[in-house]
């Protein structure tokens, strides 16, 4: 028996020894791949590919190491937006590109002002007499209004063009929370601030229809004009009229009908459109004397392109922050907007004494009170300087902000210290107000014999209470807040804009405005985009010579390396296809694809219900208007499944 047992403590030690040295061999090597940066590729003669697998957006979500190990799928590959158009800008003068492509195949979208940015740089490349080609095998309206940009758009033989314009579904809960004896405690101030409207009605209040389609419409407007200028032939108004009816015309063949609306140039697959490219660019030999790959073309990756470029460093620095996403309390981010993460990048950027302006670039729908006043305050401290000091003429640094697709209640709060507002007619902002949600229980309860009682020393006392109900005091306590915060949100605004607060009252009331609208009534300065805001900022700093830098955390490795093998995916080699993750690329499937939002939009509305989340300037209503470049519909999704499983049980009470 001793022999037996010392020989399997032998066994058990050779086995931990193993186990041992496979986790240090692991954890070396996942340090040294953590180690590597990425190098300047070679950029060869021939066409910048790119391959947009993904949506654009301003600033790139963190890959947590969790969510590779426990998540449904592998993170979705993101763009950032200035590095897309730094890219094609530079290779419109750069004489190794002779023309760029971009694969759509994959494409998540963007907003509508992102999108146009992008088009005006593929512009700019159509201007130095280079091609653009673009081929999808399903276009829609982000798709789409990207593709009218190219000189040449190709279309997959069984794919088509669907333009469904802005607009689309509320959901509300009213007769769900009737039916369950859930009361929606709301603390509002704001005739249009409809965020709340989906716990106290069952359908659009007039005022916020009358809103929304204003602004619906001018979006459908908008996006018409951008892509008219870009592509004068394609027929929008026969797509959009009578759908079917085209589709008709053309026998149901959905890619004819394209063509004949002048929507497309060419019908043709991957293999097709790649031979295309080659006849303009040069065949890919695949770096041998074979003969080139079928579809194979000559072209530089756009990860390699912009390594190659390198970031830019002459002149003085102007340093650069982006708020995107919701606006939430702590460090969240990047990808969504954490007050604290945000303010300590801003607050050493004032401690360096370094830059010479500051850019607040926003994208946001808002989110937490609290986290929008802990962004402006440091912005206020960077206006003030490393020392607080200004000096006589006014603030001694200046700051501009460039709103992108959506900066609304919280995000028009942040943008308030800034000398300078830049927006774009497809720009939703305003959605000056503020609402808090409470819901309480204390009916639901009872329905399943469960009885409250209390002990009170003052009015307050366990308030608010959830469970046993909110009582007059506590609710009279909780709108002075909201009430509070409204005066203060008007009062910010009206000292930065030069107005007074009631006229600012009056444009205010939580309603959202497109950015002409918003242009006309006060609450932006001029049209432009990020390099205009950028040069105003220059100027104003007296920099002849200057370059951005962008404000982010401390590289985050992992997140770099997850990046770079999601780059190598999308950028195998020109016209072949890559070991991308699948996605619905037909008609019925990209539809029903989007359809998925919808779940998304319950899971944030039920934790904006049950999150207690505190006051929120935040604008609900914006939400289909955000564009694709917001969080992924599944893992908003994925984030309220407790809340979702926890509301399920309470439905089972109601059947």
């Amino acid at each position: 028996m001793k022999f037996v047992t010392a020989v399997w403590k032998i066994l058990v030690a050779i086995k931990d020894g193993l186990v041992l040295a496979l986790l240090l061999l692991f954890f070396g090597g996942l340090s040294l791949a953590l180690s590597l940066k990425p190098m300047a590729g070679h950029v060869q003669e021939g066409a910048l590919a790119i391959t947009l697998d993904g949506p654009v957006v301003e600033e790139r979500t963190r890959v947590e190491p969790s969510a590779l190990l426990f998540g449904n799928g592998s993170p979705r590959h993101q763009f950032v937006a200035h590095d897309l158009v730094r890219a094609i800008e530079a290779a419109a003068d750069d004489g190794r590109i002779r023309a760029v492509t971009l694969d759509l195949e994959d494409f998540s979208g963007s907003g509508q002002v992102t999108l146009a940015r992008i088009g005006a740089a593929l512009d700019k490349v159509r201007r130095a007499g280079k091609p653009v080609l673009a081929r999808a095998v399903i276009y829609d309206d982000s798709t789409y209004q990207l593709a009218a940009h190219a000189s040449e758009i190709w279309l997959d033989p069984l794919g088509g063009v669907v333009v469904r314009g802005p607009g689309g579904t509320m959901l509300f809960y009213h007769g769900l929370l009737d039916r369950l004896k859930v009361k929606a405690h709301v603390f509002k101030v704001g005739t249009y601030k409809s965020a709340v409207e989906p716990f106290l009605r069952d359908n659009l209040s007039p005022e916020a229809k009358e809103a929304d389609n204003v602004v619906y419409g001018a979006l459908w407007h908008t996006w018409q004009d951008d892509v008219k200028a870009a592509r004068p032939k394609a027929d929008i108004a026969r797509v959009t009229a009578d759908p079917a009816a085209w589709l008709a015309a053309s026998g149901g063949d959905a890619a004819k009908a394209a063509l004949a609306a002048g929507l497309v140039d060419h019908i043709g697959d991957k293999v097709g459109f790649g031979r295309r490219v080659a006849e303009l660019v040069g065949g890919d030999h695949g770096g041998d004397d074979k003969s080139p790959a079928l579809g194979a073309y000559k072209a530089t990756r756009l990860g390699t392109y912009l390594a190659d470029l390198g970031e830019p460093k002459a002149g003085r620095p102007i340093a650069v922050i982006t708020v995107g996403g919701d606006i939430v309390d702590g460090n969240a981010g990047p990808g969504t907007a954490g007050g604290d993460r945000i303010a300590a990048l801003i607050d050493k950027a004032t401690a360096s004494g370094t830059y010479s302006g500051l850019l607040v670039r926003v994208d946001s729908p808002g989110g937490s009170v609290q986290a929008s006043e802990r962004i402006r305050a440091a912005i206020e401290r960077f206006k003030a300087g490393p020392h607080g000091a200004k000096g006589p003429a006014g603030p001694a640094l200046p700051v501009a902000v460039s709103m992108g697709n959506l900066a609304a209640s919280g995000g028009y709060w942040v943008s308030t210290p800034a000398d300078r507002i830049f927006a774009e007619p497809g720009t939703i902002t305003g959605s000056i107000g503020i609402f808090a949600v409470l819901p309480s229980f204390e009916e639901a309860l009872g329905r399943v014999g469960i009885g409250t009682d209390s002990i009170r020393t003052t009015p307050l006392s366990g308030q608010p209470d959830v469970v046993g109900g909110l009582n007059p005091a506590m609710e009279a306590v909780l709108q002075a807040e909201i009430d509070m915060g409204y005066r203060r949100f008007v009062g910010l605004v009206a000292a930065a804009r030069h107005k007074t607060p009631d006229a600012i009252d009056h444009i205010a009331q939580g309603r959202i405005w497109d950015g002409g609208t918003a242009r006309q009534i006060g609450l932006i300065d001029e049209f432009g985009d990020e390099d205009q805001a950028l040069a105003w900022i220059a100027k104003r700093a007296g920099a002849a010579h200057w370059h951005p830098v962008y404000l982010a955390d401390a590289q985050d490795s992992f997140g770099a390396v997850v990046q770079q093998v999601l780059a190598g995916d999308s950028d195998s080699s020109g016209g072949t296809d890559s070991a991308r993750g699948s996605s619905q690329r037909d008609l019925a499937g990209r539809i029903a694809t989007a359809r998925l939002a919808l779940a998304g939009q319950m899971a944030g509305d039920l934790d904006r219900l049950l999150g207690g989340g505190g006051a929120q300037a935040y604008c609900l209503e914006c939400a289909g208007i955000a564009g694709p470049g917001a969080p992924d519909p599944a893992a908003t999704q994925a984030a309220g499944a407790a809340r979702l499983g926890w509301l399920s049980w309470l439905f089972g009470l109601a059947r």
